[in-house]
């Protein structure tokens, strides 16, 4: 397998992320390791911080200092593709199952367990399935814009723009595709810092791989992983709350159906999110983080 390593220099000087890189090696699924990337800050009980499609950690920087504040400790990984983690050069490295796979390893080599997840967009497609496949290390879950499809259900036409455009367009604008996925207007330094990882076009195959493993067939190569997660999900009765936005055209609908059909969700404080589209944690991240530190103290 050939890797790409994105230079450390391109991570100096990010605006409000002053967090100490920390690595560890996950099996690639070829025989070799991958250098993954993570945060861990604070200290007490786990919060895992799973980021989606195109971002990396960095989209965490609002919510990190109030939750290490209220006694937690938070562990933010990139995914294998993104941010300061390794980078598959080749799109049929990247396959839904590998994704589940590195990061249960990663979850496996921290021995992370009594967590309380949070989950947006590609961190709940992983997510889920880790919380169906290991609930024994998961105490609750936040899932926010996020879902797990199993392609019996039409995705949107939302859905299916967003991936035409990601493997048309000829050069994929990472930090644009971020700004375009909020309501509020970023800095420019901030849509220059989802860029960082990305020195050229070489880098971004996990990017580009990302929205074509969506499943959106019955027959598509995660669709018996993902129903068989929701055998799980549909008996998954510790605590799970949704935090969505309310101006996310591609996951609009998703938080009702997690409601009605995780137990755990039952008669939990729901939230629809006013003024935050589909990077909901640049829109309200500290909003989000006081969600997540109010839900861990009236579930524990």
């Amino acid at each position: 397998m050939e890797v790409l390593r994105t230079p450390d220099e391109r991570f100096d000087r990010l605006p409000g992320f002053p967090f100490a890189p920390n690595y560890l090696e996950v099996p690639s699924g070829e025989g070799e390791d991958l250098r993954l990337h993570y945060l861990d800050e604070g200290s007490g009980p786990v919060v895992l911080l799973l980021h989606g499609e195109p971002s990396w950690s960095f989209l965490y920087r609002k919510m990190v200092p109030p939750l290490t504040a209220a006694g937690l400790r938070v562990v933010a990984p990139d995914l294998i593709g993104f941010g300061r983690s390794d980078k598959p050069a080749r799109r049929t490295d990247y396959t839904f199952q590998r994704h589940v796979d590195w990061i249960r390893s990663f979850i496996e080599a921290l021995d992370l367990t009594d967590i309380t997840l949070f989950c947006q967009d590609w961190g709940g497609l992983v997510g889920l399935r880790l919380v169906a496949e290991e609930t024994g290390r998961f105490a609750r879950v936040v899932a926010s814009n996020t879902f797990l499809p199993t392609g019996d259900q039409p995705l949107g036409d939302a859905f299916f723009s967003w991936r035409s455009y990601s493997q048309e367009v000829p050069e994929f604008p990472v930090g644009d595709a971020v700004r375009r996925g909020c309501v509020s207007e970023l800095p420019a330094e901030v849509v220059t810092a989802y860029e960082a990882p990305f020195p050229d076009e070489t880098f971004k195959e996990g990017a580009r791989q990302f929205p074509m493993l969506v499943p959106a067939s019955p027959d598509d190569p995660a669709a018996a992983a993902n129903r068989a997660a929701w055998e799980v999900l549909a008996t998954f009765d510790r605590p799970f709350l949704t935090a969505f936005g309310d101006s996310d055209p591609i996951t609009r609908g998703a938080d009702m159906m997690l409601q009605a059909l995780i137990p755990g969700a039952a008669n939990q404080p729901h939230q629809t999110i006013e003024g935050a589209g589909h990077f909901i944690q640049e829109d309200k991240g500290e909003e989000l983080a006081r969600t997540v530190i109010d839900f861990i103290g009236s579930t524990s």
